[in-house]
């Protein structure tokens, strides 16, 4: 079977969730562009977009309507050359609502986990859930004649534990594309201990249809990324527990959050990130990993007090971004969470005093975005973090121990042969999480 054959039927399991849905307008669009090529007429597309809600689904076509003009949009000229025998189709707004129409019509929504039984290839994207993906898995597995192979987007849980709870001898591999999958590049790539060559080879050939970035991982719990973003994580929580022996723990949030974000040069604060992926999302992958490590202990008090008082940060189905440790206001942090007032606290009140305490940047700062995208970024980054080495205040301090953790961590994730090596791990943290520089690098040393 080639790889058009393979794609004739596809299903997508939480295809309405946050990865689900990104998942399916990427799977999609290939299809449909298979669909339209002449050697592929008389062949059917069927794309199942399963999800438990009706009403989840619902939106979800809106959203793929929606992704789709905006594609159709910019590839104008080459679907006139698609539908050139298409005598009828004269204005791009005629090729541009038949292309969309094309993909709508590959996608069927369902809340029928039925639907799956006919697909060759299944892309799984519901919870972080062992046992949930396992019973699914089984279930559709057990009532499918095609041997069909699977595609999960776990990001913590070790391929070949669902592969032998499963019982699919290798039909499984860890496709883990990162949030939202149709902006992010990257894809770490996780084979289980018998996944099938051709399940592996047809990853990679749907990976550069995609044109992703493909980062293998070796078979651990967290693979490079969350390896690296737990762990880092989890040095950021307890930087802020440390420092609230001195002052109050919303302040040293705030203090460490700042620390990441502007004296480390990332896209956003620690804190910031964890309310981005969602404090109970952060705190189960932590749990799903801890049982794998013999040597750590991956845990937070304080995430465990904040999920007990309701604070779960995460993204609205629109995307935006709900309370998490800060409170945001059209998309920017105004507060951070008291765990004693079980209140947020602005930083109008505290913040002048804090980055007094932190101390002044070097002169040669620069924001994220500013070096993140400059042809001068490595002359940047040395000239920022060598001036930054000769400081002594209480930020660039942070920010040493920070950076020295975060590199001791990258560098660990390829001892443990969880990564082949150090330019995987830059890689996975550079595309994936958009850092401007790699965690093993020589800053700060």
């Amino acid at each position: 079977m080639n790889y058009t054959e393979r794609l004739e039927n596809v299903t997508v399991i939480g295809a309405a969730g946050k990865m689900g849905s990104g998942i399916l307008l990427l799977t999609a669009l290939e299809m449909t562009d298979l669909s339209l090529m002449p050697e592929n007429k008389d062949k059917t597309f069927v794309l199942n977009a399963v999800d438990v809600s009706d009403s989840a689904l619902k939106g979800l076509v809106e959203y793929i309507r929606g992704q789709v003009q905006k594609a159709a949009e910019k590839k104008t000229v080459a679907l006139r050359k698609v539908y050139a025998h298409r005598t009828d189709l004269i204005e791009n707004g005629d090729i541009i609502n038949q292309y969309v129409n094309d993909v709508l019509a590959v996608v069927r929504p369902t809340t029928r986990m039925e639907a799956a039984y006919d697909s060759k290839v299944i892309f799984e994207a519901i919870k972080e859930d062992p046992e949930l993906k396992v019973r699914i898995i089984k279930q559709i597995d057990s009532n499918n004649k095609n041997n069909p192979w699977f595609y999960t987007n776990t990001s913590s849980i070790p391929i070949t534990q669902l592969d032998e709870t499963a019982g699919l001898g290798g039909r499984i591999i860890g496709f883990h594309f990162y949030n939202p999958p149709a902006i992010q590049k990257l894809v770490e790539l996780i084979d289980a201990k018998y996944t099938q060559k051709e399940v592996h080879d047809f990853s990679l050939e749907f990976a550069k249809k995609l044109k992703k970035v493909v980062v293998p991982s070796n078979d651990f719990a967290g693979f490079i990324g969350n390896g690296h973003f737990m762990r880092d994580a989890l040095h950021g929580i307890q930087e802020a527990q440390r420092l609230s022996a001195n002052m109050p723990l919303h302040e040293a949030i705030y203090m460490i959050n700042k620390v990441g974000q502007d004296f480390l040069v990332r896209p956003m604060g620690i804190f910031q990130l964890i309310d981005y992926v969602g404090v109970d999302v952060v705190s189960y992958i932590m749990s799903v990993m801890n049982p794998h490590l013999a040597d750590e202990n991956l845990h937070s008090s304080l995430l465990d007090k904040m999920l007990e008082i309701g604070v779960k940060g995460g993204q609205y189905s629109s995307g935006a971004q709900k309370d998490g440790f800060l409170k945001y206001d059209k998309g920017r942090a105004v507060a951070v969470y008291c765990t004693e007032k079980r209140d947020y606290v602005s930083f109008e009140s505290f913040a002048t005093k804090c980055d007094e305490q932190l101390g002044s940047l070097p002169g040669s700062y620069k924001p994220w975005k500013a070096v993140n995208f400059s042809k001068g970024k490595d002359a940047d980054l040395a000239a920022y973090f060598g001036e930054l080495s000769t400081m002594n205040t209480m930020g660039a301090q942070l920010a040493k121990t920070y950076n020295a953790r975060s590199n001791a961590i990258g560098r660990k994730l390829v001892s443990d042969g969880v990564a082949n090596n150090n330019q995987d791990v830059n890689t996975v943290m550079l595309t994936g999480f958009f850092h401007a520089y790699g965690p093993i690098n020589e800053y700060l040393k």
